[in-house]
C-alpha cells in the first residue's frame, strides 16, 4: 500500500477495532508461523468492514480474511494488503417453543466459547464441534466438522458481504456445503453471522459430553505443540492418517516441522518452524503416499500469502 491508502485506512478503523502494520502472523495462526501482514485490521463491527471493502475494493487493494488462525499456514514473506481479523462476537437467542431456540452467531464467535456459552443455556447441538479451534465464520467456510457431525448440521441462514459490498442472507441449502467445502471458500464473500437452531437438553448431560470429546481430543490429537489442526483431507476410500503412518512417516521432520508421533494427520511446529519447512514436509508426504499406495492426498490446510506455491 501506498502511505496515502495507509493514512486513508487509518481513518476508516474506529475504536474498538483495531489496525497493526507489519504484523507477524505467527502472533495470530495456532501453527505459530508466519512472516508479516502488511496490515492487520481486527474488526469488531460490521459498519468498518464495509467501510474497509468499500475502500479496498477502490483502491484494488487485495483483502485476506481470518478468523481464529487455525487450518492455515502463512507463507513466510507474510501477506500483502489488508488482512481482516474478523472479531464480530454477536449472540443473541430466541425461543421458537418449547423444545427449538434460534441462535445468531457473529463470525468471530470461537466454537469452543460458543458451545459452552449454548451448554449454560441447556441448549444441545455443538457438542460434537466444542474442540474445533476456529471461528464460526471459519467453520462455516470450510463445513468444519468433528465426530461425525458438519457445522452445517445446525446452520438455517448465513448473512454476508458479497464481493460488492452489499449485506445478503443465504439459505443453508444455497450454502452448496460438502466434505470441507462451501460456496464461500469459492466466492469473495464474507460471513458476519450465522443463524443457527438448537434443541433444549439436559445441561448436565450436554456439558458431560462436551467433556468427553474434549479428552478424546487431548488424547489422540498433539495438543501440546502449535499445529494447524488436520494437515490432509479425508481420502476417497481411505484414512490418509493411517496411510502417513503406513509410510513409516510419524516423526519424520524437516527443519522445525514434524509429523505427530500422536496423530499422523498432524504436522506440528516444534520449535522455529518457517512456513518452508511446512511446505518442504507436505511436498516429502504426498510423494511418499502416492510412491507407496498411488493416492494422492490433498491439503486441508488452507495456505495464505505471497509466492503461494502448489506443494
Amino acid at each position: 500500500m501506498t502511505e496515502s491508502q495507509k493514512q486513508n485506512l487509518k481513518t476508516l478503523v474506529k475504536e474498538p477495532s483495531k489496525i497493526f502494520w507489519e504484523e507477524p502472523m505467527k502472533k495470530h495462526t495456532t501453527i505459530k508461523i508466519g512472516g508479516p501482514a502488511e496490515a492487520l485490521v481486527k474488526v469488531y463491527d460490521v459498519g468498518t468492514l464495509e467501510n474497509i471493502m468499500t475502500f479496498a475494493k477502490r483502491e484494488n487493494i487485495p483483502v485476506t480474511i481470518l478468523g481464529n488462525g487455525s487450518n492455515i499456514l502463512v507463507l513466510d514473506k507474510g501477506i500483502k494488503g489488508i488482512t481482516l481479523n474478523i472479531q464480530i462476537e454477536k449472540l443473541e437467542m430466541e425461543n421458537d417453543n418449547e423444545t427449538n431456540t434460534t441462535v445468531t452467531v457473529g463470525a468471530g464467535n470461537k466454537l469452543s466459547v460458543l458451545a459452552y456459552k449454548l451448554s449454560d443455556q441447556s441448549l444441545s447441538g455443538m457438542e460434537e464441534l466444542s474442540g474445533i479451534p476456529g471461528t464460526v465464520g471459519g467453520a462455516v467456510y470450510m463445513n468444519a466438522g468433528a465426530n461425525g457431525k458438519e457445522i452445517k448440521d445446525i446452520i438455517t441462514k448465513i448473512i454476508y458481504l458479497d464481493e460488492n459490498g452489499q449485506k445478503k442472507e443465504m439459505s443453508v441449502e444455497e450454502a452448496e456445503f460438502s466434505y470441507r467445502h462451501s460456496i464461500f471458500s469459492e466466492k469473495e464473500f464474507i460471513i458476519l453471522e450465522v443463524i443457527m437452531t438448537f434443541e433444549k437438553g439436559n445441561k448436565e448431560e450436554i456439558q458431560e459430553k462436551m467433556k468427553q470429546y474434549a479428552e478424546s481430543r487431548k488424547a489422540n490429537q498433539p495438543l501440546e505443540y502449535p499445529n494447524s489442526g488436520s494437515t490432509f483431507k479425508r481420502g476417497k476410500g481411505f484414512i490418509t492418517a493411517k496411510l502417513i503412518d503406513e509410510c513409516g512417516l510419524k516423526g519424520f521432520s524437516i527443519g522445525g516441522a514434524e509429523v505427530s508421533k500422536k496423530h499422523a494427520g498432524f504436522i506440528v511446529n516444534k520449535g522455529n518452524a518457517t512456513a518452508e519447512d511446512v511446505l518442504s514436509l507436505i511436498k516429502y508426504i504426498k510423494e511418499k503416499v502416492y510412491v507407496e499406495f498411488g493416492e494422492e492426498i490433498q491439503l486441508e490446510m488452507k495456505i495464505l500469502g505471497e509466492e503461494t506455491a502448489d506443494k
